[in-house]
């Protein structure tokens, strides 16, 4: 009984030094990842100017567009448990960390069932999982192109810098795909009220791009939703590649050049049916159809601060032309009085994507209520903070959120756990020993594992209910009927003389060695045949 306690007792130390492990690694190691490295495109992080999206989301929020502004720390997962997906916005803006398959599945039902709208802007194949359920595949390599790069000033001497092919920029279209537009329309930039009346058609814009990569519109996808619309609404120059082998060297055969790299792709999901407050009805919600939508974008610093904003641009080294390149959007674009020359001119980039998000909303849709749509509060952006490295000491905390968020989301991966909890519980069972019937380890002798010495004055005493309780033991009988045996009777069933004087003699005394050859009968006692 006593290997089995020691062994019971080892096996809940061993427990608990594997819980304890088990809780500091998950504290730890996300922290020892996590350090030295900053939180970077980000809408709630302002100390590196350049490289967030601070600006991003006061524009399009209060004192902006007036758009309700959130974010989500955990996983985008939960886009389909949100309240009216199709007025909301998911923006993933550069993916530190890749989109796995069960979050990519999500978003494409949040777009294609729920009418729901994202933006994801990548630079590499981080985003690839979900791009690829839509036909889209990133690059993993920089673009170079030759013919739409834009040169930068020493914002110290004012001087034009040496040409960097990666400096990309790209002339983009709204809601139409630039491969569909008549050739007038490819050179009609976006009036400055056009875009105040949200007017979209039949123009395009510049938009600027830092180090891109290029995307790839596949005949073949995991989609076959036969309703979907796929614009493709800038291109890069058609003699652009993706710089493989990083030498810069489109001539370098390593370097592929397919001639129809894209840099924004948009895909539309019309007539999905959802409920919401229909026109002329705003008393209760009614069945209505909806737009989902998902762009892709080739590159998340086009969101960022210095290229969203103009003045934030100009002050480091941007130019509203891309002079002294000949090859200019300015020349591709006509335009004589000066409401064209705005036009045509590069006013950061958060003239296109404001305009990119209003065409996205339901704001044209004439089924939803005048009511709904008269204010941009009614409708959601929410900013994807779960991609990004966070702080070191919050790393812990919103891993663990996006943990607890995958375990009880996904129905695969519940059902997996409880077996998986079942399967323990087995284990359990079988690696603790079952209790041995005390019966088998009746043993007198060991006075020394008492915790308090027992008075010698009651050994005799001790003896005799020992003998007598394996006696009763022995017949199978209880207290009650051990009581009403007669004292003959009980000597017949005892049956050794020497037991029999201890049960019953009131005169006789024994000494201790006396006492312990009787306890030795004692266990022998009803074990001969």
């Amino acid at each position: 009984m006593a290997d089995t306690e020691e062994e019971n007792s080892r096996f809940g130390l061993f427990v608990a030094i594997s819980l304890v492990l088990t809780l500091l690694l998950t504290l730890i190691l996300p922290m020892v990842f996590s350090a030295n490295k900053d939180t970077v495109y980000s809408a709630y992080v302002t100390d590196s100017s350049e490289s967030q999206l601070n600006m991003m989301a006061e524009t399009l929020g209060d004192g902006g567009e007036d758009y309700s502004i959130a974010n989500t720390m955990s996983t985008p997962m939960l886009v389909n448990d949100w309240k009216d997906p199709h007025r909301t916005l998911l923006v993933i803006v550069a993916p530190e960390k890749p989109i796995d398959e069960t979050e990519a599945s999500k978003i494409h039902e949040f777009v294609t069932e729920r009418g729901g709208k994202v933006i994801i802007a990548a630079d590499n194949t981080n985003a690839n999982r979900v791009a690829a359920k839509f036909g889209v595949t990133y690059q993993n390599a920089p673009l170079f192109d030759e013919d739409q790069h834009w040169d930068q000033i020493n914002p110290a001497t004012q001087e034009f810098m040496p040409e960097n092919w990666r400096n990309v920029w790209g002339l983009s279209s709204i809601n139409e795909s630039v491969d569909g537009m008549s050739e007038s329309a490819l050179r009609q930039g976006c009036w400055k009220t056009n875009l105040e009346i949200h007017s979209f058609d039949g123009c395009r814009m510049p938009v600027m791009f830092r180090s891109p990569t290029g995307m790839m519109v596949e005949n073949f996808s995991e989609d076959n939703n036969d309703n979907r619309e796929i614009k493709v609404l800038a291109h890069a120059g058609r003699g652009a590649c993706i710089d493989v082998a990083g030498d810069g060297d489109c001539g370098n055969d390593l370097n592929p050049a397919p001639g129809n790299l894209s840099l924004v792709v948009r895909i539309d999901y019309p007539n999905i049916e959802t409920q919401d407050y229909k026109a002329g009805s705003s008393d209760s919600r009614s069945d209505i159809d909806v737009t989902g939508s998902i762009v892709f974008v080739s590159d998340q610093t086009a969101f960022s601060n210095r290229l969203w904003d103009f003045e934030e641009g100009e002050n480091t080294g941007m130019s509203a032309e891309c002079i002294p390149s000949s090859h200019c959007w300015m020349g591709k674009m006509s335009g004589s009085n000066t409401e064209d020359a705005w036009a045509i001119r590069w006013n950061g980039n958060e003239y296109f994507f404001k305009s990119l998000i209003f065409s996205m909303m339901e704001f044209d849709n004439q089924e939803l209520s005048n009511t709904i749509k008269l204010s941009h509060s009614n409708f959601y952006i929410v900013f994807d903070e779960s991609r990004h490295v966070t702080g070191i000491m919050s790393a812990p905390f919103t891993d663990a959120m996006a943990t607890i968020v995958l375990l009880t989301s996904d129905s695969f991966l519940k059902w997996l756990i409880i077996l998986n909890v079942l399967l323990l519980l087995m284990v359990a069972i079988m690696v603790v020993p079952e209790k041995s019937n005390w019966r088998h380890v009746f043993d007198l002798t060991r006075f020394r594992e008492r915790p308090e010495k027992v008075d010698p004055g009651s050994y005799r005493k001790r003896v005799k209910e020992a003998l007598m309780a394996k006696v009763r033991i022995f017949y199978d009988l209880t207290r009650d009927e051990m009581a009403l045996k007669p004292p003959a009777e009980v000597q017949n069933m005892i049956g050794d003389p020497r037991l029999t004087e201890l049960a019953y003699s009131q005169n006789r005394t024994y000494s201790p060695e006396e006492l312990r050859t009787l306890l030795q009968t004692i266990r022998r006692w009803g074990k001969k045949s």
